[in-house]
């Protein structure tokens, strides 16, 4: 159905080509750093599970339980980047530049993520602490539940904001930014992980993780708040202008 529909548009939705060298040098610029992004997710949260997983079976059937619930509230705030990376590029480097609307855009998205986020918060934490027969009987792995719902709200009330931001650095193609500070995360939570997950245990993994998603956001908002970043900045995409206008 995409095919047909994008056939209809006037695209080629299936266009047989081999890429040149410059083309594929552009796409390597850009999957390259958002590769290293995902890539450092997908280690910590495997990191996060490796150390839950050393501490016994009800500790990691807890841990199992919370996790499947703090997965199942992020994807609420994918939409709120998907909303930044479709309308934050003309708004920052396109024909109808506004850097102004560009920062109203993202406060819009920013209130929209904290509230969310303290609605998901609020339901994600008491259901696991009002209803946690829902999904195990065993005393022992509810009371490991109930151990670590103060660092599961607080890492999960900030989510669907950092979401949004990381999607504005995504539309700004800030990619390298996006990637070095979430390798600077990555060491950050897992020095954490080692730290807090040895001395404290599962809830030590949770503020770990609730630790990961702030720096996040710190880091994430920092950039975007600079007044020499790019929704302060109209020169900030001047360089790369003149390099497109040199190829």
């Amino acid at each position: 159905m995409m095919v047909q529909t994008l056939n209809k548009t006037g695209f080629t939705a299936l266009p047989v080509s081999v890429p040149s060298p410059k083309e594929l040098v552009q796409i390597y610029e850009i999957a390259a750093p958002v590769f290293v992004t995902m890539t450092s997710k997908v280690v910590f949260y495997s990191l996060l599970t490796y150390f839950a997983t050393s501490m016994g079976t009800i500790t990691v059937a807890a841990h199992q339980v919370m996790i499947n619930v703090y997965c199942m509230c992020t994807v609420w705030g994918e939409p709120l980047s998907q909303t930044a990376q479709s309308f934050m590029p003309e708004l920052m480097h396109g024909a109808n530049q506004n850097l102004e609307k560009a920062r109203t855009l993202l406060q819009s998205l920013i209130i929209i993520g904290a509230l969310t986020g303290l609605t998901l918060g609020v339901i994600g934490t008491s259901v696991p602490w009002f209803l946690p027969y829902i999904f195990t009987t065993d005393n022992l792995v509810i009371g490991e539940m109930h151990k670590v719902l103060l660092p599961y709200f607080i890492g999960l009330m900030v989510t669907p904001s950092t979401h949004c931001l990381e999607g504005t650095l995504m539309a700004g193609r800030d990619l390298k930014f996006l990637s070095s500070s979430m390798l600077t995360c990555l060491c950050f939570g897992s020095l954490l992980l080692l730290v807090c997950g040895r001395s404290f245990g599962l809830p030590g993994c949770w503020w770990a993780l609730s630790g990961f998603q702030w720096a996040r956001f710190s880091a994430a908002s920092l950039r975007l708040t600079s007044p020499h970043g790019m929704l302060y900045n109209k020169k900030f995409y001047h360089q790369d202008l003149i390099k497109v206008k040199a190829t």
